[in-house]
């Protein structure tokens, strides 16, 4: 089930169950962090949920705590010049009806629309009973580096 998506994006957007849905909870999440909503980035989290990165492990009990972990990203991202993102989404493999593992490269866009650099996140999302695709856990793998 696993369908490899190149930066063509009508190849990223290739059918399968729920694939525009997952697609657009991403689309959503970068509005929401680059125009600094924390409360809409929350929403979008199923929880609880569990954040991993390299340095920590973050278990997430609260849509509260999701909403503080993105209080500040706009900041942060503005401070470094960056004022815009999208997903890129690199793989989507569905394992259940249910649960999607997605690769994503976010790249970090400039006021010129230049792209500046990128970071990349696998997250795990989950079709709830109501039907809303929700992320419920992330692997942080942190910046591009650069050569």
């Amino acid at each position: 089930m696993a369908q490899q998506f190149d930066s063509d994006p009508e190849a990223r957007t290739a059918a399968g169950p729920d694939n525009s849905a997952v697609r657009e909870v991403l689309e959503r999440l970068a509005g929401a962090v680059t125009a600094g909503d924390a409360r809409a980035a929350a929403r979008l989290w199923g929880t609880p949920a569990m954040v991993l990165g390299d340095g920590m492990a973050w278990s997430v009990g609260t849509r509260g705590e999701v909403e503080d972990f993105f209080a500040g990203a706009k900041q942060q991202y503005n401070a470094r010049g960056i004022v815009d993102t999208r997903p890129d989404i690199l793989r989507l493999e569905w394992l259940t009806d249910r649960i999607a593992i997605v690769e994503v490269r976010w790249p970090y866009i400039d006021v010129s629309g230049d792209e500046i650099g990128a970071e990349s996140s696998t997250y795990i999302v989950r079709r709830e009973d109501d039907g809303e695709i929700m992320i419920r856990a992330t692997i942080m793998q942190g910046e591009a580096t650069r050569h």
